[in-house]
């Protein structure tokens, strides 16, 4: 044995490692390890790299130099720059590559590698300009790797990355699916002879050495084969990958289809490389044979060819085979053995595999793949995806409140008795709280059938699992039966006692088990053994990265904390308060009850469980909405803890962030090595901390007295006569009394706010940063759609017509100090001279014209008009707004930055190369090494003049930037539609700066084909060079501070540390760590401060980017939110990019590729100390656009196959933190508004009952025992005391949005500034609108579930200064808003006559919220003539019947609305209509349309009417009259349709007759005809009020409550209809205009609908007038509640400004307007001020009538009733008051015997 000791010769000096690197195997473990592996193809290079270029793995080498430096490091205190006394300057080396080609050590020159690069271009057919840009984005990587490592490891690294390493996802896809292809690597691994073996070895050290499992012997199998490649053949397969890859197009998005083409590639490339010669394929070859048919195939899933134009099908993404499907056929073998061979019928693994690659242009794809998920839309993908959440929370539900309802399982239970359940009852149902798991995880397997074919291999054992579930829940149901049935109540059984405890310890068990394990995983107990541990479905959707020991602690106590907080609070606050309601309606009887005439009491005398069952549904919410509070805030404990311990807390006492900071800049942002042994560090200091403060100075930040101030300047030493430098005052702050900030920054300025958080990172720990030679190289992406490049003149100056102030002066107000120092520096460009220095005037009027002459300047900017002036205008403005300029230009200071560091850090740079020219020259080459500003302009070909003249000013002020677009053409040879990914560099010419073509590759389609953003990304993506991408948004900005930290930011990806082990090496210790996937940093939102609203927007933004992020970061839960995240590029792209693109379903593009990241073993790390400014929407409409556009995102998220993923397979704590984070919000919201419509039925139940029944004197102090007082009354009180509880905990759960804002403010900016913010927001009304946000992402995800098309919104992030008019907001927010305001208006009506309390003021608030919210946050909205003019456009809109004549109308907006439901037919071909262009045509899934728009309708309107009936029921009334409430109130329900159809009826023949004929000579007639239908509607909704009046005897409770009971009732059957009988509505509006118009014929209507379309036509007509008639009322009832504030003086001024955020001495004036306007617009504003006004003594008198009738004239009208009425009319003023001496006989008068408990037999 001592002939093959491994480590026999270790000398004491080498490690382990660097043996292992050179030692062979024993002879006789060798022939058990390996087997012999393929030489290489072409004999060259077979011992590769010699070992002398890997001093790591063996002798140490004086030559080896880790960093390639241009020019050498400072090395024992001296510049690399320095040449001597006699040196000449040195020439710049412009190489982009220069420190991969001046390494000696270098396997191959860049002349070589281009040989490879044009050898494997021609070999399989590719695109030479694809060649060209591949081969320049690897040489880039290989420079930058080769700048901190030698060359031949730089080649040997990036061949491990995206290939041969254990982190590469080719290997990984090749280890799960090659296994029957490759038994050279797979087979022939005899483990017991090796164990065996083993034993034989005495040093256990050495056996450990030594692979002892199957997949450890092939993983040293596969390294071997790695080992033999020589350097060029590491680079041929760089090349081959990376072209395929650059020209995949949107297969980019499939990783592992291109790991298979790579795959036969490879193999075709050695195969024809071992031959003589080889047929070389024309250009484009691979693309037309090999991604053409894999993309025409994925296309045509989405869209058809209809009139050579391509529309989209009408799938929803079940039934769309998308690039995850596509993707996922390649994971397993079974799935390559459906790829068929058209030409041969036969399968593509049949051929040998140097032939398959030939072959794939002729494969059926459209065999090949199927769906591997369906992501059908249902609410049930919750149950599968979430399921230890619904156990959790539900059967800890069951068991608390089991355990305190003890009324409901108690025989002959006695109040005054209170007599217990038998133990065995309360254990047995008690314990059933495991039932309700089991339930649940047996829906979730259910579900997971019809999600997951069978057919596909990653698919899991369902039946198994099921078959276990369902003796699971026997064993936890079935004891139960003997206890709760067979044992009567009553009897007392030995028997069942011992059951029932163990059936308890076994529910507690069951419902532990079932929480904490996956619902993957629940039962494998044993995993299968023939993967070797490389499973698909781990590696590719469960290998989630380690957490190390602190962040697995702190993840778990996070949790710990939740839930013992959140089960002690809803135990003591939730359960408890519901203890008594349910005793009391459990015993409440409400039998005294006369009920309907027709089935009597049989349904008022449940009444009581009714209500019940309602409030236990209510607690439910409440129980998960506690979760969520309780997460927001141990979350923010946790991130403040987190931030006050690393030093980025203002709170932090022991950071001195100011008097130190000198020294931070030189110890964390300086590489100085041994600089201070010759260098001044102060000197270096200096020069950072000047270009940091002149930079604010540029950006007009700072004033130049601020600068003098701040700056270090140079002085006269008067001890040496020495110039020496003076430290600014400004690092003394801390430690000065007599120094504020004041004295160098405007107090609360952008320039206080940068310096204090650049200071305040520095306290922090940053890496250390490398030398900017070595650092990485990255890119900056920003893709651009149609986002504002540069702010026109007009733009900025031009007031809106809807607004008082222009753009500018909003923007002066906003930033005065800026405008002024702007001002300032325009003046001194103009005139030369200091505008600050004393002038002297001769006389007053020379000093008055002098300001008048100045005046230009401080208006507009400047005061000539050159195109230059006004250029810096336009420029200043568009820097502080949301533009690409603004991005640009802050990105680009990473080139300043890098520049600064590099000069800094190498002082005699000037000197060694001769000069300041040439010193420019170099840092610009070397900047331009480390970093690329690529911007994706999707539409540069369709720019408009505007468009490209403001690119041409970015491009002169950015010369640096790289421009990629997508560009299209026309064949010449088939008239066939181009695409090109085109790459442009900015050129100087004779014109200027202009775009210079540096790449065009074509593509094999369109790749737009999802919703724009990822796939504009994918686009650009090829054109990207690094190792890292910035992914960036075109409404951010970037500082150079900021810029200065690049290298530490860098460093948090953990790999600029050289690693001196091989990747292809036998590592002997653990494994690797998780390689850093993305790495997030916090943002700034800059538009905070922009009024209320924006300050909401980015207060949300800002406690989620950086306050959460920070505790996700370190829980493991931090996704990936698109900016400004930093990606680590090789191994983003190797595995589906950056985003993904399937339309609809990858609406939010960027968060899956942070679940990608996730499931396939990236980490994803949180920088805190580094920020990059962005910005967010500001006013009302654009937030809720992005609101809407975020929640139906969720919606498509949690249909998605990766929440599906996470779900079920994430160990407990992380899978709570990432749905917490992230589905876990929007379910909380929706959560928030079921509770309300919950109480809207507990409210409308509890106060009929209130209403009805006779209340007991009420003691909370008094025992239950003791006798009710009165005799016989009812004990409602302590229901009612629930409501109060009920409305505290959602009051709560609304108001803890604003305690992450708060703790955020106070740790970053003090307690003062928190409590100043906080008490802004409230005096604003912000919590209205955080109501109302609310109620938007509730109904945005509930929509996209049930309807589906979500689509990208256009938000728009200018400033809101505009006056929205009153229909826009109104046509907008009724669907979602304001009709469930109104209805809630109804109910707190209601609930305020019957059972008034103050807590029920919330709901008033909530009402306030959801209806008036819009027209609150509306600038403006108070100006008397805007009011009524937008009441006139009201009018107007609600008239108008022709929508194609009028952009906007009602029956525009009534047919979208309906459409939704019904879906649209497609318009005719070739129709050229864009009435509905947006409209999603495609019809939702009936059953989902079923369950939401009927049965939950139907569901409310059932308890409506229960309650209903109940309050006319005659409770208590000992002599009740025939009462028929039911009938009553199908007849008010019913009559307005009845009416409706008999006016419409009437109208029609007049509409046939004369309609034609009057349309010859009056075009107006159909409107005339439609205002008098519509007004009939109205008079008989009106008079229909009035009747309910009459109909309930005139009593205010019950008219109430059958006016709202008949809307529900209404609301249901026009829902009913829709759904059921309506057919698709067609996109044109034919059927309409010719209903009024009676030109059926010309209108277009086809022959076909030419019966069924006025059928059709009528049946939308008559509900049509009742909706009409709504919102008309609604409407007008929203109007009269504003109108009292316009009588307060100076309120739209003093709104607007509170609003605005902006001073109220600011004068706001209207815009100008001619005098014959002002006359235009000031008369129809009276005239329709007259017609408002009469409308409101009309309702005020529709209103009042019966209010006063019913109390001054009620008895005389009853005299006028007929007796015989069948009890239509409902009886009042009876006595109900059957207590006391009234009570029944059988009401108990005193305690009764205590019943016992008999003994079962067994």
């Amino acid at each position: 044995m001592e002939n093959y000791l491994l480590y026999e010769s270790l000398d004491q000096n080498e490690s382990i490692d660097q043996v292992a690197s050179d030692r062979e195997y024993p002879p006789d473990l060798m022939e058990s390890y390996t087997r012999p592996v393929s030489q290489t193809s072409n004999g060259l290079d077979t011992n590769p790299i010699p070992s002398n270029c890997y001093p790591e793995m063996g002798q140490p080498s004086e030559s080896f130099t880790p960093l390639q430096y241009q020019y050498l490091p400072y090395g024992n205190g001296t510049s690399g720059f320095y040449g001597g006394p006699e040196s000449t300057a040195a020439p710049v080396d412009e190489d982009p590559y220069y420190s991969w080609t001046n390494d000696e050590m270098s396997p191959l020159s860049k002349e070589e590698i281009k040989d490879i690069f044009t050898e494997v271009e021609q070999l399989f057919g590719f695109q030479r300009d694809s060649a060209a840009n591949t081969y320049d984005h690897l040489m880039v990587q290989l420079d930058s790797r080769a700048s901190r490592m030698s060359a031949p490891l730089a080649l040997l690294s990036l061949h491990a990355d995206y290939i041969g390493g254990e982190n590469a996802n080719y290997r990984k896809w090749y280890f799960c699916c090659q296994q029957i292809e490759d038994p050279e690597l797979f087979g022939g691994v005899n483990v017991k002879e090796i164990k065996r073996k083993l034993k034989e070895i005495s040093d256990s050290s050495v056996a450990n050495f030594y692979p002892k499992r199957k997949i450890e012997v092939i993983e040293f199998r596969w390294r071997q084969r790695m080992q033999q490649l020589s350097s060029t053949d590491l680079l041929r397969e760089l090349a081959l990958y990376l072209m395929i890859w650059g020209e995949a197009n949107n297969l980019r998005f499939a990783p592992e289809c291109l790991c298979f083409i790579f795959k036969c590639a490879l193999d075709h490339m050695t195969f024809c490389l071992g031959q003589d010669s080889c047929a070389e394929p024309e250009e484009k070859d691979f693309l037309k044979r090999v991604i053409n048919p894999l993309y025409v195939f994925y296309r045509d899933q989405q869209f058809k060819l209809v009139d050579g134009v391509f529309t989209r099908r009408e799938k929803d993404h079940h039934a769309v085979i998308g690039y995850d499907d596509m993707n996922q056929l390649f994971w397993y073998h079974k799935g390559l053995e459906r790829i068929v061979v058209a030409t041969e019928n036969v399968k593509l693994l049949s051929f040998p595999k140097e032939y398959r690659y030939s072959q794939l242009g002729n494969v059926i794809w459209k065999k090949a793949f199927y769906k591997t998920y369906r992501e059908k839309r249902t609410w049930l993908h919750l149950v599968t995806n979430f399921s230890r959440v619904w156990i959790i929370h539900l059967s800890m539900f069951w068991y608390y409140s089991s355990f305190n309802s003890p009324t409901l399982y108690t025989a002959d239970y006695q109040q005054m008795i209170n007599n217990q359940p038998k133990l065995e009852a309360t254990l047995s149902v008690t314990a059933l709280g495991s039932t309700v798991g089991c339930l649940i995880q047996i829906i979730a397997t259910i579900c997971e059938w019809s999600y997951v074919p069978v057919k596909w291999p990653g698919s899991r054992k369902l039946f198994k699992r099921f078959v276990i579930l369902i003796v699971i829940t026997c064993v936890n149901f079935g004891p139960s039966v003997f206890v709760l049935w067979m044992v009567p109540l009553n009897a007392t059984s030995q028997l069942a006692l011992a059951l029932s405890i163990a059936q308890f310890c076994v529910s507690v068990i069951t419902t532990i088990w079932f929480s904490f394990q996956p619902l993957a995983l629940l039962f494998e107990f044993f995993p299968s053994s023939d993967s070797l541990g490389y499973d698909p479905m781990t590696v590719f959707t469960a290998s989630y990265p380690k957490l190390d020991s602190t962040s697995r602690v702190l993840s778990i106590l996070l949790w710990v904390l939740v839930f013992a907080a959140k089960f002690i609070e809803s135990y003591f606050f939730l359960t408890l308060s519901l203890r008594d309601p349910v005793r009391n309606l459990f015993l409440l009887d409400v039998s005294r009850c006369y009920g309907e005439s027709i089935f009597g009491n049989h349904v008022c005398r449940y009444q009581a469980i009714f209500a019940l069952g309602l409030m236990y549904l209510a607690d439910i919410v409440l129980f998960f909405l506690d979760t969520y509070l309780w997460y927001i805030i141990w979350n923010c404990v946790m991130s403040l803890s987190l931030s006050f311990s690393s030093g980025m807390s203002i709170l932090s006492p022991w950071r001195n962030i100011f008097t130190r900071l000198p020294q931070r800049i030189y110890s964390k942002l300086l590489s100085t090595g041994d600089m201070e042994v010759k260098y001044n560090p102060e000197v270096l200091v200096s020069q950072i901390w000047n270009a940091i403060v002149i930079s604010l100075y540029r950006e007009h930040l700072l004033s130049s007295d601020h600068v003098h101030r701040l700056i270090y300047d140079k002085l006269l030493d008067e001890d040496n006569g020495k110039l020496a430098l003076r430290t600014p005052s400004f690092f003394l702050l801390q430690d000065d009394g007599n120094k504020n900030m004041s004295d160098f920054f405007v107090r609360n300025s952008e320039a206080e706010r940068r310096i204090s958080f650049f200071a305040q990172s520095l306290s922090t720990a940053l890496p250390e940063p490398i030398p900017v030679e070595a650092m990485p190289t990255f890119t900056v992406l920003i893709p651009h759609y149609g986002e504002k490049i540069l702010l026109t003149l007009r733009e900025i100056i031009k007031e809106d017509p809807h607004s008082k102030m222009s753009l500018l002066e909003y923007l002066k107000h906003m930033f005065p100090h800026e405008w002024r120092y702007f001002v300032r520096d325009t003046k001194i460009l103009s005139s030369n001279e200091d505008p600050d220095q004393d002038f002297k005037f001769e006389s007053e009027k020379e000093y008055v014209e002098n300001k008048l002459s100045d005046m230009p300047y401080y208006c507009v900017g400047f005061k000539t008009e050159t195109p230059d002036y006004m250029l810096r205008t336009r420029i200043w403005a568009s820097l502080r707004t949301q533009t690409l300029y603004r991005t640009v230009s802050g990105f680009l200071n990473y080139k300043k930055a890098i520049k600064l560091m590099h000069r800094v850090e190498n002082p005699e740079m000037l000197e060694y190369f001769g000069g300041a020219e040439n010193a420019e020259k170099y840092l610009n080459v070397m900047a331009l090494r480390k970093v690329r500003l690529l911007v994706s302009v999707q539409r540069l070909q369709q720019f408009s003049d505007s468009e490209r003249e403001d690119l041409h000013v970015l491009l002169r002020s950015s010369p640096e930037i790289k421009v990629s677009c997508l560009e299209t053409d026309v064949s010449p040879s088939d008239g066939s539609t181009r695409y090109y990914s085109v790459l442009y560099e900015v050129t100087d010419d004779d014109d200027g700066n202009r775009l210079r073509l540096v790449y065009k590759i074509q593509l094999s389609g369109n790749p737009i084909l999802g919703d724009g953003k990822s796939d504009n990304q994918n686009n650009a993506l090829i054109f990207y060079r690094g190792e890292y991408i910035q992914v960036i948004d075109a409404n951010q900005d970037n500082y150079l501070e900021e810029c200065l930290k690049i290298r530490s930011v860098l460093a948090g990806f953990e790999g600029l540390e050289v690693d001196k082990i091989s990747p292809y090496v036998h590592a002997s210790t653990g494994s690797p760590k998780s390689p850093v996937a993305i790495l997030g940093a916090r943002e700034y939102i800059f538009s905070e401060h922009t009024g209320v609203l924006g300050d909401v927007a980015a207060s949300k933004e800002q406690t989620f980017g950086t306050m959460f992020a920070r505790t996700l970061a370190e829980i493991g839960a931090k996704l990936h939110y698109g900016h400004p995240d930093f990606i680590n590029a090789i191994f983003m792209t190797t595995r589906g990019g950056i985003s993904k693109a399937q339309k609809g379903l990858h609406l939010n593009e960027d968060i899956y590729a942070g679940m990608n990241a996730i499931c396939r073993g990236g980490r994803i790390k949180h920088c805190d100390y580094y920020q990059c400014g962005k910005g967010r929407d500001l006013g009302f409409g654009s937030i809720l656009n992005f609101t809407t556009k975020i929640g139906g995102g969720m919606g498509e998220q949690m249909l998605s196959r990766e929440y599906y993923y996470l779900g079920s397979q994430m160990p407990l704590d992380r899978f709570l933190s990432f749905y917490y984070a992230h589905p876990g919000f929007h379910l909380n919201n929706l959560f928030i508004m079921l509770s309300l419509e919950l109480f809207v039925l507990v409210a409308f139940n509890l106060g009929s009952m209130k209403h009805e029944l006779i209340m007991c004197v009420y003691d909370k102090n008094v025992p239950i025992t003791d006798l009710q007082i009165p005799l016989g009354c009812q004990n409602l009180q302590p229901v009612l005391d629930w409501v109060t509880r009920y409305v505290l905990s959602i009051f709560i759960c609304f108001f803890i949005s604003f305690l992450p804002l708060v703790l955020h403010e106070l740790s970053e900016r003090g307690p003062w500034k928190a409590c100043g913010r906080l008490m802004l927001h409230f005096c604003c009304l912000s919590p209205l609108f955080e109501v109302f946000v609310c109620q938007i992402y509730a109904t945005s995800l509930k929509n996209d579930i049930v309807f589906g098309g979500a689509r990208y919104i256009s938000t728009g992030r200018g400033f809101s200064i505009s006056r929205v008019s009153f229909t826009k907001l109104y046509l907008s927010y009724a669907p979602t808003c304001i009709y469930s305001g109104m209805r809630l208006f109804l109910v707190l009506l209601f609930a305020v006559v019957t059972m008034w309390q103050p807590a029920i003021l919330w709901f008033w608030i909530t009402f306030a919220s959801l209806c008036f919210s819009p027209f609150i946050f509306n600038p403006h909205q108070f100006s008397w003539t805007e009011f009524f003019l937008d009441y006139r456009e009201f009018i107007r809109w609600l008239s108008r019947v022709d929508a194609n004549e009028h952009g906007s109308s009602w029956i525009s907006y009534i047919r979208n609305t309906r459409s939704r439901v019904t879906g649209l037919k497609r318009p005719k071909k070739g129709n050229g209509s864009s009435q509905m262009a947006t409209a999603n045509f495609s019809k939702p899934p009936f059953f989902n349309v079923f369950m939401a728009d009927i049965f939950m309708p139907f569901i409310q309107t059932t308890f409506i009417t229960t309650a209903y009936m109940f309050i006319n029921a005659q409770n208590g009334v000992r002599n009740p009259v025939e009462s028929n409430s039911l009938i009553r109130l199908g007849i008010v329900s019913l009559t307005p349709f009845l009416l409706n159809t008999i006016v419409l009826l009437c109208i029609f023949p007049l509409s046939c007759l004369a309609g034609p004929l009057l349309g010859l000579c009056c075009r107006r007639a159909p409107e005339a005809l439609a205002a008098l239908a519509h007004s009939g509607g109205l008079v008989v909704h009106v008079v229909n009020f009035e009747v309910i009046w009459a109909l309930e005897g005139w009593n205010v409770g019950r008219a109430i409550a059958c006016f709202t009971a008949s809307i529900f009732v209404q609301r249901f059957l026009i829902e009913t209809g829709k759904v059921l009988f309506l057919s698709r509505e067609m996109s044109e509006d034919y059927g309409n205009r010719a209903w009024w118009s009676g030109k059926w014929i010309t209108k277009g209507i086809n022959w076909r609908y030419m019966l069924t379309q006025p059928l059709r036509e009528l049946a939308v007509k008559i509900p049509e007038m009742s909706l009409f008639a709504a919102d008309f009322m609604i409407g007008h009832v929203i109007l009269f509640c504003i109108t009292p504030l316009l009588f307060i003086p100076y309120i739209d001024h003093w709104h607007s400004c509170l609003l605005l955020w902006i001073s109220p001495s600011k004068r706001l004036r209207g815009p100008i307007h001619t005098t014959s306007q002002r006359r235009l617009r000031r008369r129809r504003a009276q005239k329709y001020a007259l017609l408002y006004l009469l409308i409101m003594v009309i309702s005020l008198v529709i209103i009042a009538v019966p209010i006063i009738v019913g109390g001054r004239f009620d008895d005389m009208l009853l005299a006028y009733i007929p007796k015989g009425n069948f009890g239509l009319v409902q009886e009042n003023n009876q006595n109900n008051n059957d207590t006391g001496e009234m009570a029944p006989a059988y009401i108990l008068h005193g305690k009764p015997a205590e019943p016992g408990f008999s003994t079962y037999w067994i």
